[in-house]
């Protein structure tokens, strides 16, 4: 166990020194990983591989932030990786809705209501910044478990923790969630 947090922490320096090998080392060890992420939230791999380029890219210009005493890195590049493909769902949205009202009016299905789809908006950006508020840990369970359908076991194999920590961290996030939200 303790080799292969050394080899972490090797990794960790070679990318805040931006050693283009520590990134191909870092892609090979969790490229698949973070693809099927981005891939299970985007539906769409050409968006998905966008994704996974950003995220590297954004580890590369904030290199000088990495610290492995504040994590693993497995989390915080799936982390990065949703941060990326959320973004790229909140930039199709205003054109999906666009799209959607427009298909709904020509249809016998009732139109679309926008001062419902514009409340809904607001209450999905407050999830979003009470979700910031959280810690990390709880932050990235709450996104496997509710953006990317994953179960407690699942989430436990993900992010090497044990389940009942698992469970634990979601139940304290939604707890705050509720607290934060007012509900």
């Amino acid at each position: 166990m303790q080799a292969a947090r050394d080899s972490e922490i090797a990794l960790f320096e070679g990318l805040r020194a931006r050693d283009p090998e520590a990134y191909a080392r870092l892609y090979d060890q969790l490229g698949r990983r973070v693809f099927g992420l981005a891939y299970r939230m985007l539906g769409d791999r050409d968006a998905a591989e966008d994704a996974v380029q950003d995220a590297f890219l954004s580890l590369w210009q904030h290199a000088d932030r990495l610290d492995a005493n504040r994590g693993r890195l497995a989390p915080l590049m799936l982390a990065v990786v949703h941060h990326k493909a959320s973004d790229q769902l909140r930039r199709r949205a205003p054109a999906s809705f666009g799209q959607t009202y427009a298909d709904d009016r020509a249809t016998t299905r009732p139109a679309l209501d926008p001062a419902d789809v514009t409340a809904r908006r607001m209450e999905r950006s407050d999830l979003l910044r009470a979700i910031a508020v959280l810690p990390r840990e709880q932050q990235q369970t709450i996104a496997l478990a509710y953006f990317d359908g994953q179960s407690h076991s699942e989430i436990a194999l993900a992010t090497r923790a044990p389940l009942g920590t698992v469970k634990s961290r979601l139940r304290i996030a939604l707890q705050r969630l509720r607290l934060i939200l007012g509900t």
